[in-house]
């Protein structure tokens, strides 16, 4: 007897996931399956398994995503704000701007990367990406 229950059928309609409820658990750091459980372990390393739900995390591949998005943000904020510190500070040194602008980019990218991790790996999660089907890739 061939027990078969764990596998989908080729073409079968799957659950759908909540994408946007997970994207907001990962922009929490927590898990996107139950967003009860921290989905990291440190800074940008995640879980291996949630703790209260025990989802599989470790197939999550968020590769250059986060990143991208970050600097996406950042360079955003940073050149608005570059743009407009003549106006509002009229006779500044540029040095002073710079060294301004150089630390607010930084401390913003430190804050903003792990959650743009976690959007990523809550949008694979809804979306059944790298693994989180149950299939095995």
């Amino acid at each position: 007897m061939n027990d078969m229950s764990g596998f989908r059928a080729f073409g079968a309609p799957r659950k759908n996931r909540p994408l946007g409820e997970s994207i907001r658990r990962g922009l929490l750091g927590r898990c996107p399956a139950c967003g009860r459980g921290r989905l990291f372990r440190a800074y940008l390393r995640l879980e291996p398994n949630c703790k209260v739900c025990g989802e599989n995390l470790s197939h999550a591949r968020a590769d250059d995503a986060p990143a991208y998005l970050t600097m996406l943000i950042v360079c955003h904020l940073t050149g608005a704000g570059v743009l407009m510190s003549d106006d509002a500070w009229p006779g500044t040194s540029l040095m002073v701007t710079i060294v301004i602008w150089l630390a607010f980019a930084a401390a913003v990218s430190l804050l903003i990367l792990p959650r743009m991790k976690g959007a990523v790996v809550g949008q694979q999660w809804a979306l059944y990406m790298h693994g989180f089907g149950g299939d095995e890739t």
